[in-house]
Order: C-alpha cells, then sequence, then structure tokens
C-alpha cells in the first residue's frame, strides 16, 4: 500500500480532533488484544491490588468495553460533525476519566504511574479539547 493510498483512509473532517479519534481508536484496538491476550499488563494498571483479584474475566470485560469505545472513537473519527455521534465519544472519555479517577483516589486499587499514566492523559485531554472545539464540530 503505498502512502497516498494510507492518506485516503484518514478522515476528511477539518482540524486534527478527526485524526485524534481514529489514533484513539487504533490504540485502543490494540488494548482490546493485549486484555484478551494477557493480565500481565492488566495487573500493572491494578498494583494495589494482589494479582489474583485481576482476573482473565475482568481482563476481558475490560477489553470488550475498550474495544466499544474504539469503535465509537473510529466511527466518530469520520462523523464529529454529528451532534449525537459528538455526544456519545464525549461521554467514553468522560466515563475512561471517571474509571481511572476513582481506581486511583477512591478504590486505590492503581496508582498514579507509567500504567494508569497514558489512559488519564489520554481522557483528559480528549475531555477537555471536545469541550473547548464543540461549536466548531457541531453545527446548529
Amino acid at each position: 500500500m503505498d502512502t497516498q493510498a494510507i492518506l485516503d483512509l484518514l478522515p476528511k473532517g477539518e482540524g486534527l480532533l478527526p485524526k485524534w479519534q481514529l489514533l484513539v481508536a487504533v490504540m485502543a484496538f490494540f488494548n482490546t488484544v493485549q486484555n484478551f491476550a494477557t493480565l500481565r499488563l492488566t495487573r500493572r494498571l491494578y498494583m494495589r491490588v494482589p494479582p489474583n483479584y485481576v482476573t482473565a474475566l475482568q481482563a476481558r470485560t475490560f477489553a470488550v468495553w475498550t474495544l466499544t469505545s474504539a469503535v465509537v472513537r473510529g466511527y466518530a473519527a469520520y462523523h464529529l460533525h454529528d451532534k449525537r455521534i459528538y455526544d456519545i465519544v464525549l461521554f467514553t472519555y468522560l466515563i475512561a476519566f471517571g474509571h481511572f479517577s476513582s481506581e486511583i483516589l477512591i478504590f486505590r486499587t492503581a496508582r498514579l504511574d507509567s500504567a494508569v499514566i497514558s489512559p488519564v492523559i489520554v481522557s483528559t485531554v480528549s475531555l477537555v479539547w471536545m469541550l473547548r472545539q464543540y461549536d466548531f464540530y457541531v453545527k446548529p
């Protein structure tokens, strides 16, 4: 596949947010595969609980949630102008932010280290970016 063919697959929407949505969706897909394949990285995320608390069932459930988010965000990359799609993808980041924040601050099953910092940064940056750019992408 040549470079132009790859570029033609990228979202055509204005700005960088559609491309960011696609990048996050692709990263989420790889995280889904990781959660189905091994517990090693998932256990690194929840380091404050005994390893036997992080089960294969939990990892697969997390994988399905992550895959769902990847599909929603990937679809949004090409349809950010649609208010319904924009709102739904915004909520996926809010849910992710809520999940990781509660695991760090309330349940204390995770700590803010290299395993957790990436989803915290992605969800926070995406939330702020999408809220600030709402009127640019969503037209009445």
